[in-house]
């Protein structure tokens, strides 16, 4: 990541592999495109984690197609997020919560960076709980399965780049892409998904607390630090905007994809055949698959796409969280370092990880643990939607900030998104009494 004493920009510029300068011909200028783009898609496909699978998966199980919407409807809202964000990193060559620091001084970034380790911690059980979960269907226990997940995750930072844990990442994730295919063998009633879009019962508190969910699992704290680190430290430069900006708008549309996706075949399955069943372990996802897939089909299918999330996701929210405290500390942060040549951040990764396992392994409620989870993400968006918008204004140029018509636009969609994200959180919780 950082060596220490260097600032972002310096190990950017020392680390870069990127051609500087706009390309010229289309050939060249296509892989100029194809070297850009990775951090929009690894964040994008962290972003589509066990957690969000597990709400998605409970929210057809529940209410059929009736949130499938709000799937649709975020794409566009999460593109806005992280294109800001992208815009931070390139422009300013600075992580967020170096910005934050600069910009407001350490209190706002230790707040912002306590949200980021809260974020980072739920996910981690998230990720844990996917995998564990995913064990047990295969018989498999679940210390066994989380140990293996901790060796995988301190192999990838002891011997890893940043380009190559991206490669890693993107190689991993794209396993969620079968949920494609458990969609189209659900084979899902279009008149039924159709009625679905349209029913929108938002004076039910249980519709809501899971709506504020779905929310909460698409814009993290997490991805907005990740990304704007990762574009720094693969050495892009505003003449890679554009195509970072596509790589971000791909990656956004491919996550809330699979969302869909596995929202509409639980909904095509367990949702038409035991309507508002509510779904107690991850072997219930794929028990409530296997009956329309084939008992070994589904189970296969089901296994490769939840690990691909699972593991890509441990991934970035582990390093991210190390990163983001040294951001505010100023302690040394490289993967290209040593643990005894950086070893608080990698006493902090290893912090994540050990009490991920703990709460994984404690006995709770993992699918009802993994809801709360994304409700809590969706209760933190002022601060993280708030420290987005502000920074946009006041730490670009102006040739690259926000102004104008575009701005109170922007403005308008962070207040609503998390002004909406707090209120279905707050009273699907206790609006039932």
């Amino acid at each position: 990541m950082v060596r220490a004493g260097e600032g972002i920009g310096t190990a950017a510029r020392k680390q870069a592999r990127v051609a500087d300068g706009p390309a010229r011909g289309p050939l060249r200028r296509a892989m100029t495109w194809l070297a850009v783009m990775g951090p929009g898609l690894v964040v994008m496909l962290a972003d589509t984690d066990a957690g969000s699978l597990i709400t998605a998966a409970q929210s057809g199980a529940q209410w059929g197609y009736q949130l499938l919407l709000a799937q649709l409807i975020l794409i566009p809202i999460l593109y806005l997020a992280q294109e800001l964000t992208v815009r931070l990193g390139i422009v300013t060559q600075k992580g967020h919560g170096e910005l934050i620091r600069e910009r407001f001084g350490k209190t706002w970034a230790a707040i912002a960076v306590c949200t980021l380790i809260v974020a980072c911690t739920g996910a981690i059980v998230s990720e844990m709980s996917g995998i564990t979960g995913v064990g047990h269907i295969w018989g498999i226990p679940g210390p066994v399965s989380v140990a293996a997940v901790v060796v995988f995750l301190a192999a990838v930072v002891v011997t890893g780049t940043y380009r190559r844990v991206e490669r890693i990442a993107i190689s991993i994730g794209l396993f969620e892409l079968v949920f494609l295919v458990v969609m189209v063998l659900a084979r899902p009633d279009p008149r039924e998904v159709a009625e679905g879009l349209v029913s929108l019962p938002l004076a039910d508190p249980e519709y809501l607390y899971l709506l504020a969910a779905n929310i909460g699992a698409v814009i993290m704290p997490w991805m907005i630090f990740f990304q704007q680190s990762a574009v720094v430290d693969k050495g892009l430069s505003v003449d890679h905007l554009r195509a970072s900006r596509w790589d971000t708008a791909i990656g956004a549309i491919i996550t809330q994809v699979v969302m869909a996706a596995i929202l509409i075949a639980v909904a095509a399955t367990i949702g038409k055949s035991h309507p508002g069943q509510r779904l107690e372990t991850v072997e219930d996802i794929s028990r409530a698959l296997t009956p329309f897939l084939g008992e070994f089909v589904g189970q296969v299918l089901f296994s490769l796409g939840m690990v691909g999330a699972s593991l890509v996701a441990a991934i970035v929210v582990s390093l991210t969280a190390a990163w983001g405290l040294g951001e505010l500390t100023g302690y040394k942060r490289s993967l290209s370092s040593s643990p005894r040549e950086a070893p608080w951040f990698y006493a902090v990764y290893a912090g994540v990880l050990v009490v991920g396992a703990g709460i994984t392994l404690s006995g709770v409620n993992l699918i009802g643990l993994n809801i709360a989870i994304q409700v809590m993400n969706a209760l933190l968006l002022p601060i993280v939607l708030g420290f987005l918008f502000a920074l946009s204004i006041k730490a670009l140029p102006e040739q690259y900030r926000l102004t104008g018509a575009y701005k109170w636009f922007v403005g308008a969609i962070v207040v609503a998104t998390a002004g909406f994200g707090i209120y279905a959180g707050v009273f699907g919780a206790f609006g039932g009494g």
